[in-house]
């Protein structure tokens, strides 16, 4: 089976390992183009455009599928099949048409629930106890075409949005194995999406992670993991910006025998825990167990305390 393979992020890398060692004939590889980035703003290329030249796969990075040559060029190409994984473009219908399978994405939720651009970080946002992946037949909308398959996974307490995408990645390239050859030979019907239980995540801003101390010290846990590694949740201390790398949400009594003062955003000492110290939020208290000043190493919250001794009874500032 002929395939042209499109995504960008870490998210699409493992479907497309599995499609060449599995013996798929990878014909390109379409991905965004390479971004400045860092302090030096040096040109960085996609994830998935290092794997694929580690491949020795053909890439190819058009700003845009919508003008006629994108089209002509793959149809040139002659694929069986269009894969997309986390791609970060909508296919015009001149690029859908292309290939006689149709092109299947894989997306990183239980559709309808959380189309869009954040469906893994929504998922831990909301405290969802389950999210999954689902294969599906792509339509012009955003994620809305036919499902071909897909495969429940559960949320970990511990799980980021980093690691939960890994999770997803490998449970998507194993779904990509068994569907691909079934719809081939016509053994899957694709199934209309659920219009009422459509739902959406959108872009996440680089000031979405600046923590609010008034919300429940269960929301700014789940926080802490839906913005890990991206945009990273963080307060600020003596003008700098402190990142909070790992929490655990914690009820009042987690700081006896002292009495807890209910000011948002107040830094106390705990004992007995993980926790090195707490924040009081709106509600209950937030464990600490790493942090990253600006500028500094990652540290655990003992070590952390322990450099700055007068951190302990200072009230940090909310978004």
């Amino acid at each position: 089976m002929r395939v042209v393979y499109m995504g960008t992020p870490e998210f699409a890398v493992t479907p497309l390992e599995q499609l060449v060692e599995n013996g798929y004939e990878v014909v390109a590889v379409y991905t965004q183009p390479d971004r400045a980035a860092g302090r030096g703003r040096s040109m960085v290329a996609p994830p998935l455009k290092r794997a694929a030249l580690g491949r020795g796969l053909p890439v190819m990075q058009p700003p845009s599928l919508k003008r006629g040559a994108a089209a002509t060029e793959l149809r040139g190409l002659r694929p069986d099949v269009i894969v997309v994984a986390a791609f970060g473009q909508i296919l015009p219908r001149s690029v859908l048409d292309v290939p006689h399978l149709g092109c299947v994405n894989i997306h990183p939720s239980l559709l309808p629930r959380y189309r869009g651009t954040s469906p893994v970080t929504a998922a831990i946002l909301n405290g969802d106890r389950f999210t999954g992946v689902t294969v599906m037949l792509m339509d012009e909308g955003l994620d809305t075409g036919p499902v071909l398959g897909r495969a429940q996974v559960p949320l970990s307490p511990g799980d980021t949005t980093g690691s939960l995408t890994s999770k997803l990645s490998l449970v998507g390239a194993q779904m990509l194995l068994d569907v691909l050859p079934r719809f081939a030979r016509g053994e899957i019907v694709p199934r209309p999406q659920d219009e009422a239980g459509a739902s959406y995540s959108g872009l996440i801003r680089k000031d979405a992670g600046q923590i609010d101390w008034r919300l429940p010290a269960v929301d700014i846990w789940r926080r802490v993991r839906a913005f890990q590694p991206w945009p990273g949740c963080y307060t600020t201390w003596r003008g700098h910006q402190l990142k909070v790398l790992e929490a655990v949400p914690l009820e009042s009594r987690a700081a006896s025998p002292e009495e807890v003062p209910d000011e948002a955003g107040r830094v106390i000492a705990l004992r007995g825990g993980a926790a090195a110290f707490g924040v009081i939020t709106g509600e209950g208290i937030l464990g600490v167990l790493r942090v990253q000043m600006e500028g500094k190493r990652a540290m655990s919250a003992v070590d952390f305390l322990r450099g700055q001794r007068e951190f302990a009874g200072a009230v940090l500032p909310s978004a």
